[in-house]
Formats: structure tokens, sequence, C-alpha cells
């Protein structure tokens, strides 16, 4: 079992374990026992009343945080011509086609995020077991196949996440730094909670918000009232 440090211990003495915090509570709990050097990223996890077994209950989406997640992600594009040239102009890190597909083949993975055009697909899909298992693959459900490169482009270095339930029914994602404070964090948590809600599944039965936890990279978990998150969505 790894040992924990002394400022660990302490974060997690802090931590009512036995408590469902308010969310205004949960973030002051958080950002006011943060103890790392660095600028640490507040992820959410959200376990939904799904079972991913089934295709019809799959919860899989993006969506664009208010204030971004505070990372601006290297965005590689999939494109010939005068797509290249407008992947590059909207403000992509990388675009091209056969020699990117070759500098992949060969390890290069430099990049967050990709984009493809369709026409681009059929090549891209000859690096499908190097970017797949890495969530790298362009996906025409997220929006990543397209033709509005810069559209999607502008939208991913904006703070677009893309988030999916895992086996166990639980979305993960990151929703900004501690830096942002609390009131940008609420902002960007309203934001994704509101869009989950929006994609609850037709055959999901009983309480779809079933938990929320918060954490900062290096701190402790924190459980959030649902109830009292899906009431802030509907006073916005």
């Amino acid at each position: 079992m790894p040992r924990r440090g002394k400022n660990y211990k302490n974060a997690i003495a802090a931590v009512d374990k036995t408590k469902v915090y308010e969310l205004a509570e949960a973030l002051e709990c958080i950002l006011k026992n943060k103890f790392a050097k660095f600028d640490e990223t507040v992820d959410i996890a959200v376990r939904l009343g799904v079972d991913p077994r089934h295709a019809d209950q799959m919860v899989r989406s993006s969506v664009i945080l208010p204030n971004g997640t505070g990372k601006t992600a290297r965005v590689l594009v999939f494109a010939k011509g005068d797509k290249e040239k407008e992947a590059l102009d909207a403000g992509a890190d990388f675009a091209g086609s056969d020699e990117i597909i070759a500098k992949i083949k060969d390890g290069w993975l430099d990049f967050d995020k990709t984009i493809a055009t369709p026409d681009m697909m059929g090549e891209v899909g000859k690096i499908g077991r190097i970017l797949g298992p890495r969530n790298l693959m362009p996906n025409a459900k997220l929006g990543t196949v397209t033709f509005d490169i810069t559209r999607v482009v502008g939208e991913i270095k904006k703070g677009k996440v893309d988030f999916r339930v895992d086996k166990a029914g639980v979305v993960h994602a990151a929703i900004g730094k501690s830096s942002f404070g609390a009131d940008k964090l609420t902002e960007n948590i309203v934001a994704f909670i509101d869009k989950l809600i929006q994609l609850k599944p037709s055959t999901s039965k009983g309480i779809y918000l079933r938990a929320i936890s918060l954490s900062s990279t290096m701190g402790p978990g924190v459980k959030v009232d649902p109830l009292q998150v899906r009431s802030l969505i509907k006073s916005a």
C-alpha cells in the first residue's frame, strides 16, 4: 500500500467522507485544501443510472465548457489540399495526409485531439490500432469527422471536452484548473451536468444522476449532491 504524505493526510482529514456536500461547499473544500506546487486539474466523476452493456444506454458526446479546461489542446487534422490549409489557418497545430500518417506509424504522437475530413477516413483507419487505444481516433459521433474544419478546430481550442460512460456507468472529465476559482468551476460543472441530462437515454429507468464526485489532481474525492447541482441548472 503506497505511503501518503502529510499534506495528503491533512487534505483527507478535512473531508467528511460520510457527507454529501452542496457544490459550493465541495469546491471550497477542494480549493482550500489543495497543496500541490502546480496548478492542479479539477476532475469530475458522475455515476449514471445506465447499463452501458446496452447500446441504447451508451452515453457519449462532447461539451464546450464556458471557461475551457485550462489546457490548450494540440490539434491534428487529417486533410488534403484546401482543407489542409483551412485547418492551419483555423489554428490547428498540425495538418496533412499521407506524410502525417507515415509519421504516426513511425511512433509520432505529439498531439491531443484529431479531426479528419470524411475523404481521409479510409487512410486514417489504417492507423486505427494506434489511435484507437489512445482515444485519438476521429469519430463522427463526436463531430470530429467533418468538412467543417474551421468550426471544429475552434471548438476544441475553446475547451471542448469529449466523454463517454465507462463499463461501471461512470463518466469522467477534467472540468478546469484550481486557479479558475469557484465561480468559473461552477459554470463549467453546471454546463457539463446539463449536457449529461440532455443525453439521458429514453431506456434509462429510475434515478439518472446517481452520484457526483469532485477531486483535484492530488487531493481526495468529495461527494456532491446531484439534486442540488440539478437545481442550479434549472435556475441558470
